[in-house]
């Protein structure tokens, strides 16, 4: 057994209804044509370097590589074989329709919720995924025309058909998700937060599912390119603080404070970090292992919104 295997990151429940994933959830939405454009064998590579940290749980889109990246991931899983399938959970997302050459129906950037069209993208991600099962499958947005009673129709036989085991959300406000939790059975609502957008703390969507006892999973949790590239004032700022938090804490990564940070909030967020580097996917095991000081916490939040708390 490797050291990876012996610190394998843990598995958390989603909800009392939802599956299990694992602490942290690789993002493949930059390894395809989004982003380094991996061939099928580098993310089979990819995927086992995952499987080896104990990151078992993989995030999606249909949208991703202007629906191209669902099918190369697919290609990587056949390499490997049907028992690598078993080792893993599958996440994947629906909802948006995308101007692309590879969908000429769709003639400008909408939503569609309607029934057919969810049971229609989930069974072509299935095709994609090479898979017969969905672990978890998302509405990737909420649209204005919405209908729960709808949406509940075409969760209840997908799961009946027995192509998805677990339903949620994603970017939903909370009474969105309190309008569709009356009609389905919810188990996260997949949202953006980090530093320089807190708004999850404030919204009422961490309250939400804390009282619930749901986890949410957390898209962007390090800020992506605006922590990473900015160069703003409100930036640097938090980019300073979180460099001097990293030294005291033993000269970790910034991106280790960063999760910390998120991981601090009793919610209980699951971070889905969207790296295409092996190294910073090693990297997340600290940040499992670090407890923020609560001041160090609040030095990173004075930063980010540029004023101390009320």
């Amino acid at each position: 057994m490797t050291n990876q295997q012996m610190n394998a990151i843990d598995q958390v429940n989603l909800s009392s209804d939802g599956p299990n994933l694992s602490r942290i959830v690789a993002g493949t939405m930059t390894w395809g044509e989004w982003g380094i454009d991996y061939s099928a064998s580098e993310i089979a590579d990819m995927i086992g370097h995952c499987l080896d940290l104990g990151i078992t749980s993989f995030d999606h889109a249909d949208i991703y590589g202007h629906y191209s990246t669902e099918a190369s991931f697919g290609h990587a899983l056949n390499k490997l074989g049907t028992s690598v399938r078993a080792q893993m959970e599958l996440i994947t997302k629906c909802g948006i329709r995308l101007e692309t050459n590879r969908r000429p129906e769709n003639r400008l950037k909408s939503y569609d919720l309607s029934r057919d069209y969810i049971i229609a993208s989930a069974e072509q991600s299935l095709k994609n995924l090479q898979t017969d099962y969905l672990d978890l499958f998302l509405l990737h947005r909420p649209s204005p025309l919405m209908n729960p009673a709808e949406i509940a129709e075409a969760f209840t036989h997908l799961e009946q058909s027995g192509k998805v085991r677990s339903f949620g959300v994603s970017n939903f406000t909370p009474s969105q998700f309190g309008l569709l939790s009356q009609a389905v059975t919810l188990v996260t609502n997949q949202v953006e937060c980090h530093p320089l957008h807190p708004d999850c703390f404030y919204d009422g969507t961490f309250d939400q599912l804390l009282a619930a006892n749901i986890r949410p999973m957390v898209w962007s949790p390090l800020g992506g390119a605006k922590y990473f590239k900015g160069e703003s004032t409100t930036v640097l700022r938090l980019r300073d603080t979180v460099k001097t938090l990293a030294e005291k804490y033993g000269n970790v990564g910034e991106d280790v404070i960063l999760l910390a940070w998120l991981l601090k909030h009793p919610v209980g967020a699951i971070p889905v970090v969207g790296t295409t580097k092996k190294e910073r996917l090693t990297g997340t095991r600290l940040a499992l292992d670090l407890e923020l000081e609560t001041q160090d916490w609040f030095a990173i939040l004075e930063a980010a919104v540029g004023h101390e708390v009320a």
